[in-house]
């Protein structure tokens, strides 16, 4: 076969792998659904809180606002790619406890939010929720640390480089899912296939803000050099912090170093005390 019917057959693969992942690749970075099991009212958090529904793309997206009692800032919270908001109080109590007001909120297709996900949609989801908090509830972006776990931190990155806020932590977050899928698919062109990117690695240098990453050498999901390596190309001032602990549970595991990781970075970047 000569090299015109190789790049034929190539191009030709490539293009089936193409249409046949789209749904697969759709249940695999956005495995949605799960049920709001719970509000910041139940029990042990009793917390007073703002339900909310935003309309995004002719959607609805649903957040809560869980205000703090003596409030130095607020938290724009995107979550991992599996379950919804009502799994994620135990997260929100640590910000809650270090004086910090949260705005966390579901992915169209998650929990109330209606619609499918999609890259595109979890960066309008994201800049719908800063410019409630901005516009709004008028909080200065100057006291607003965006916060993404694992494939939230696509949405914090992404948010992070259009805006002024205060602080981007990056906690057991990727390079992209592309780097992903090379390392766990090695066979497959990625680039070709994956079509939400969540480039990280591209967009962590373009950060107006400072910095923290947050990573377990323990992450059997996200390998831990994702962390050093999102580290390394982020620009100064930034930090590092190493905890323990399996990807879903490094921050339940990580005591102390992991509040007070936060604690320090909080200090830094909005100050001792609220304001």
């Amino acid at each position: 076969m000569g090299v015109v019917g190789v790049v034929g057959v190539i191009a030709a693969v490539c293009v089936a792998l193409v249409g046949l992942s789209r749904p697969a690749q759709r249940a695999a970075i956005f495995p949605a659904g799960g049920s709001v099991w719970r509000t910041p009212a139940a029990q042990p958090f009793r917390w007073e809180f703002e339900d909310l529904q935003f309309t995004v793309d002719g959607c609805t997206t649903h957040a809560w606002f869980i205000p703090a009692a003596r409030s130095r800032g607020a938290v724009l919270f995107s979550h991992g790619n599996a379950g919804t908001i009502a799994d994620r109080l135990e997260s929100v109590e640590v910000f809650h406890s270090l004086g910090l007001d949260v705005l966390i909120y579901d992915y169209g297709g998650y929990g109330r939010s209606t619609g499918r996900p999609s890259e595109a949609r979890c960066y309008e989801d994201g800049r719908a929720m800063w410019r409630y908090l901005t516009e709004t509830r008028g909080v200065a972006p100057g006291r607003i640390v965006l916060f993404g776990r694992s494939l939230g931190g696509g949405i914090a990155t992404q948010l992070a480089t259009e805006t002024q806020a205060a602080g981007l932590i990056l906690e057991s977050s990727f390079l992209s899912t592309c780097h992903v899928a090379r390392e766990m698919l090695p066979f497959l062109p990625a680039r070709l296939i994956i079509r939400h990117r969540f480039d990280n690695a591209a967009k962590v240098g373009e950060a107006g803000c400072p910095v923290l990453v947050i990573h377990s050498p323990d992450d059997e999901i996200i390998p831990f050099h994702h962390g050093r390596e999102l580290f390394e190309l982020a620009k100064a001032p930034k930090t590092f912090l190493e905890i323990r602990g399996g990807h879903n549970e490094g921050f339940l595991v990580s005591e102390p170093e992991y509040p007070e990781g936060l604690a320090a970075f909080f200090d830094t970047v909005l100050g001792a005390t609220a304001p």
